[in-house]
């Protein structure tokens, strides 16, 4: 069984993707441009793939293929109904990132409201050292017990993030599906639960449903001394109108670990807000905790593993 990796280098070299199957003959590729990929996917039994896109006409020309592993949850990048038509198996790995995803939603958080980026870049900037008191408090600090945090998607990260919220003191709304006609039990309509939360943060897949979810009118009905966090998907937020809110002070500020295109280009709107000390931007990473980025890596290979050791094989 050939198994190519056609973006090996989406991790790093310390993360293993090892199998004990004997009959697997692993090739790797750090990365695989458009033009690349029939040429070296045309004779592999299974893929190997995190963010490379896979097209119907792509996956026609191999004549091998039984099966796709995508090294991520998301699978957007896979062109499912070919595979489906076809018989290629995919699959991705899930629940990986429990701990990692919830902490970074964290860490972004508590620099927003303790101000921490302004503060650590004061002191090096030598302020402390020039301060006439014992400390100086030149930004604002706010504490996150006592606050009303929406969360948008209720799946194991959702629910972690829940958890942890609960123990800083913050009261958890769970947010329904945007534009649901029934509430269920123990949720709020993200309608109302939007103009309540203090924080709202999302935790859900990127969908035609759930694309621009947050777009102007949503965030004209929030609190101005809301944030917003999404480390989920950049196209659950419409860019352009994020960008103007925070400009005018409509919301408090925002927090995201991801973009609509990544790698984000020089040209995209989230630019406009670099130098804005309410607006934070990490590049997907918070998936990407050693810990989880191994998981992932072993939940991905047994799977495989799993796959090949099936009786009608």
């Amino acid at each position: 069984m050939k198994v190519v990796f056609l973006d090996r280098d989406s991790f790093p070299s310390y993360i293993t993707f090892t199998s004990s199957v004997q009959s697997l003959t692993m090739i790797d590729y750090p990365h695989t441009q458009t033009e690349e990929i029939a040429a070296r996917i045309i004779d592999a039994d299974i893929i190997l793939v995190n963010k490379t896109v896979l097209t119907g006409d792509v996956l026609s020309q191999c004549k091998n293929l039984k099966m796709i592993q995508v090294t991520a949850t998301g699978t957007n990048n896979i062109d499912l109904n070919y595979c489906e038509e076809n018989n290629i198996i995919v699959k991705n790995v899930e629940n990986y990132s429990a701990n990692s995803v919830p902490e970074h939603t964290f860490a972004l958080l508590l620099t927003l409201k303790r101000s921490l980026d302004a503060y650590i870049s004061d002191v090096k900037k030598g302020v402390w050292s020039d301060s006439k008191h014992f400390c100086f408090l030149d930004h604002p600090i706010r504490d996150l017990a006592g606050s009303t945090m929406l969360i948008i998607g209720n799946g194991n990260i959702g629910q972690n993030v829940a958890r942890i919220a609960q123990a800083f003191g913050i009261h958890c709304l769970l947010s329904e599906r945007k534009g649901s006609d029934t509430i269920r039990e123990g949720r709020i309509s993200f309608e109302e639960g939007i103009q309540l939360a203090d924080i709202i943060t999302l935790h859900c897949p990127l969908s035609e449903e759930t694309r621009s979810m947050i777009g102007k009118q949503e965030l004209e009905k929030m609190k101005s001394s809301a944030i917003l966090i999404n480390v989920s998907r950049g196209g659950l937020i419409d860019e352009e109108a994020l960008v103007e809110a925070v400009q005018t002070k409509q919301i408090f500020g925002a927090a995201m670990d991801v973009a609509t295109r990544e790698p984000m280009p020089n040209t995209s709107t989230l630019n406009q807000l670099a130098d804005y000390p309410n607006f934070l931007l990490t590049p997907h990473v918070a998936w990407a905790s050693d810990q989880a980025m191994q998981t992932l890596a072993d939940i991905a290979m047994n799977q495989i593993k799993e796959y090949l050791l099936q009786p009608s094989l």
